[in-house]
C-alpha cells in the first residue's frame, strides 16, 4: 500500500505499534459508522479499528512530537512555567487531533477520488467497447482493450476483471463481482445491465447503445442543475465580495466624519481583505465540489 499523508511512518511498520491501541481503535471506530464500507470502496484491506488505532497513534505522535519541540522553542526564547506549557499543549493538542480526523477519514477521500476517476472515464470507456462489439470483437476482447487503453481507475478494474476471466471465471461471473465490488453508482449499475443483458442472451450492442445514450442525458441534466445552482453563488459572491465591502467602508467613512470616530482605515483594509480572501476560496470550493463529473 502506499504511503498514506500524515501517516509518520509506513503502514507495515506502524500497524505493530498500533496494536497497543487497539482497544481504543475499537471504541473509537464507532464514531466513524461508515469506516467500514470507505476502507472496503478504497481498497485498504485494514479492520475499522485497526485503522482507527493507526490514527490515533500517529494523533499521538504529533501531539508528543509538537509538545515537545514547542517547549524548547519557548524555553529557548525564555517563556517557562505554565504559559509555556499551555502553549505547547494547545499545539500539539490541535495537530495531533486534526491528524487523527484527517487519516480517520483518508478512506473516504480515496474512494471519492476514486470514484470520480471512475465516472469521468466511463462514458469514454462505453463508447470504446460499443465500437468494438458493432465491429464484432468478442466481449472478453475488448475487456483487454480497455484494460490497455489508459482510462485510468477504470482500466484497471477491467483489467482485473481480466484476470478473473483467465483464472477460470465466466465473464458473467466476474462481472457480478464488479459491480459489488465498485464503489461507483453509474459504474455498478452499468455492470448489472450488462450482466442481465448476458443472462438474458440481449443484444449487447444495443445495451451499450442504450447506456450510453442514458448517461449522455443524465450529463446534460446534470449540467443543468449545476448551472441553476450557480446563480445563488453568482448573487452571494456580489453581496458579500462587492456590496458590502463597498458600502461598509463608504458607511465607515461617513459615520467617522460625523461623529468624530478616529477609525484606523489600515486595519480595517486588512480585514476586510483577509475576510474576502477566506470568502472568495470557500466559495471556490463550493463551486467545484457541486461540479458534475465531465466539465
Amino acid at each position: 500500500m502506499k504511503r498514506v499523508p500524515l501517516v509518520p511512518f509506513p503502514l507495515e511498520k506502524i500497524e505493530k505499534v498500533s496494536r497497543l491501541l487497539i482497544g481504543f481503535g475499537d471504541t473509537f471506530s464507532a464514531f466513524f459508522p461508515s469506516l467500514g464500507w470507505d476502507l472496503e470502496q478504497s481498497g485498504m484491506k485494514k479492520e475499522p479499528r485497526q485503522w482507527v488505532s493507526i490514527a490515533l497513534f500517529s494523533g499521538l505522535f504529533y501531539f508528543i512530537m509538537l509538545f515537545g519541540l514547542m517547549m524548547t522553542v519557548l524555553s529557548t526564547v525564555g517563556m517557562i512555567g505554565p504559559q509555556a506549557i499551555g502553549v505547547s499543549f494547545l499545539v500539539g493538542f490541535s495537530i495531533g487531533t486534526a491528524s487523527f480526523f484527517y487519516i480517520s477519514m483518508y478512506p473516504k477521500l480515496v474512494a471519492k477520488k476514486k470514484i470520480r476517476n471512475l465516472d469521468e472515464n466511463l462514458p469514454h470507456a462505453l463508447h470504446h467497447l460499443l465500437i468494438q462489439i458493432r465491429s464484432g470483437v468478442p466481449l472478453f476482447n475488448c475487456l483487454v482493450s480497455i484494460s490497455k487503453s489508459g482510462y485510468g481507475q477504470l482500466s484497471k478494474e477491467f483489467e482485473h476483471a481480466v484476470n478473473e476471466i483467465n483464472t477460470g471465471k465466466s465473464e458473467v461471473e466476474t462481472m457480478e463481482l464488479l459491480a459489488r465490488e465498485n464503489p461507483s453508482l453509474y459504474f455498478r449499475r452499468v455492470m448489472w445491465q450488462l450482466v442481465n443483458a448476458l443472462k438474458s442472451g440481449a443484444d449487447i450492442g444495443s445495451t451499450i447503445k442504450e447506456i450510453v445514450e442514458n448517461l449522455a442525458v443524465e450529463q446534460r441534466m446534470s449540467i443543468k442543475k449545476y448551472g441553476a445552482q450557480l446563480n445563488p453563488i453568482a448573487m452571494l459572491y456580489m453581496v458579500f465580495c462587492v456590496i458590502m465591502p463597498t458600502l461598509g467602508i463608504t458607511f465607515l467613512l461617513v459615520l467617522g466624519s460625523f461623529i468624530g470616530l478616529s477609525i484606523q482605515m489600515e486595519y480595517v483594509l486588512l480585514g476586510i481583505l483577509g475576510f474576502l480572501v477566506f470568502f472568495q476560496f470557500m466559495l471556490i470550493g463550493m463551486i467545484k465540489s457541486k461540479r458534475p463529473v465531465g466539465i
